[in-house]
């Protein structure tokens, strides 16, 4: 397996790393897990056609290659494997071109997602899938896990915004999918098939995705405490009854607000309470806040603030999207992520409290309530060596809980390596066969992201 690297720096040159300390924290992600073994080498490549000469070098060698964009996944999925070449695609960030009258632009793999939001503003337009890494993880990467975000309740994921992808498979060919008309029934959807497929059918470098005008008129956000989480979770969801379509439902459990509180320096406003933070925006913003106050209200909500600009808004939402530092300044935070109908949102955090009491361990827990997506965390003593039994026993009761109610193993972080041992459960014995089969077509040999998934 020497050879492999030795070719790649022939052929590629200074786009080639062997560092053994730059490959050691390959094996790792924003999840905490390290893979055993490690790379044999670290290749950045700057356009499409480096690419492809990588891939054949390690297609000629019979390496195993592993797509990685910033490392901010949190299923361990772009973790670095024994003898694998890296490909970091972080290099390739260019904005290729921004077409206001079709609505799109084309990117590279590596560029921000908030960057191109950046890029679109002077403009009036806005890529609308925003993960909560998006001030630092790419496009390619969330296309791998078909990331979501606080907006995806009415805007949708990041599927929604991809109209088609250039990739390359694991011999070095080209595979161009999708097109730029809004819509189109050609063939099978290939480009939906990749998005979400984390780098084990093919290596996406470049995408073609829509933009959306920034929302015109006025944002309104909604905030509010309650004395119980599930009656929380059972307002949020009588907010998505009464036909109201907010841009932001957030959900946060007593123990993740008194988290944030105290990594932020603040007394809780409400000790014990959950809260609920609703966004409206657009023409209908101030009449659906309105309509989301009064659902609150009636659901038994206090401590209500109203802000009727953005800029308040955002301030609100700050505490939200500080939840992850503030369990990361505790120790190692092993981030889980299901999805549940939403009419099941309340018997979901139902179930979590007794799993926390049960397991003895805490949970703390977000909630994109909008769409019914769960955020459980479990806090890591610092210096943990791997997840302790007792934790992956809660996980798996928590899982199960959530297949039971109708719901999936992950909304939009991905299976990766940390979620493998269940995906049998949900997709069953026939499916997950057609899924190992599908991905041989693409890949016959097995090298694009081994273990990973399947």
């Amino acid at each position: 397996m020497s050879g492999v690297a030795a070719a790649l720096q022939e052929a590629l040159g200074d786009r080639v790393v062997t560092d053994p300390e730059v490959l050691r924290m390959l094996a790792t992600d924003k999840s905490g897990w390290w893979s055993e073994g490690g790379a044999l080498a670290l290749v950045e490549p700057q356009s499409l056609e480096e690419v492809q000469a990588a891939m054949r070098i390690a297609h000629e060698h019979g390496a195993p290659v592993v797509p990685r964009g910033t490392g901010t996944g949190l299923a361990g999925g772009a973790t670095a494997t024994p003898g694998s070449v890296v490909l970091g695609l972080g290099r390739m960030n260019r904005i290729l071109e921004v077409s206001l009258e079709d609505e799109l632009a084309v990117v590279e793999a590596g560029v921000i997602n908030q960057h191109l939001s950046d890029a679109l503003a002077p403009h009036g337009y806005i890529y609308s899938p925003d993960p909560a890494s998006k001030a630092i993880s790419t496009i390619g990467g969330n296309i791998a896990t078909n990331a979501g975000g606080l907006l995806c309740a009415k805007y949708g994921v990041t599927r929604e915004a991809v109209l088609g992808l250039t990739a390359v498979l694991a011999d070095g060919s080209v595979l161009r999918t999708g097109r730029r008309t809004v819509k189109g029934v050609t063939g099978f959807d290939l480009t939906a098939l990749l998005t979400g497929s984390e780098g084990t059918l093919a290596v996406i470098v470049e995408a073609t995705v829509r933009i959306r005008p920034i929302p015109a008129g006025q944002v309104e956000t909604v905030s509010a405490f309650f004395s119980d989480v599930t009656a929380a979770a059972a307002a949020c969801a009588a907010i998505t009854a009464a036909r109201l379509r907010p841009a932001v439902m957030e959900l946060m459990d007593a123990e993740a607000v008194a988290a944030v509180s105290a990594y932020l320096g603040r007394s809780p406003a409400h000790p014990g309470a959950a809260y609920v933070l609703v966004q409206t925006d657009g023409p209908g913003a101030a009449a659906e806040a309105a309509g989301v106050l009064a659902v609150i209200e009636q659901a038994g909500g206090g401590g209500v603030e109203v802000s009727h600009d953005a800029a308040s808004g955002e301030a609100l939402l700050a505490f939200r999207r500080s939840f992850h530092p503030a369990l990361e300044a505790r120790g190692e935070v092993l981030v889980e992520d299901v999805c549940v109908p939403r009419s099941a949102l309340a018997a979901m955090f139902a179930a979590i409290e007794r799993i926390s009491r049960e397991h003895r361990i805490a949970i703390p827990t977000v909630s994109h309530a909008g769409d019914g997506n769960l955020h459980p965390n479990f806090v890591l003593p610092p210096g943990a060596v791997g997840v302790p039994d007792e934790v992956w026993a809660a996980a798996d009761a928590l899982f199960e809980a959530c297949v039971q109610l109708g719901g999936t193993l992950t909304g939009e972080h991905g299976v990766g390596l940390l979620k493998k041992r269940w995906i049998e459960g949900e997709l069953g014995t026939e499916g997950l066969a057609l899924q190992r089969r599908i991905k041989a077509a693409f890949d016959p040999l097995g090298r694009l992201n081994p273990g990973k998934v399947y």
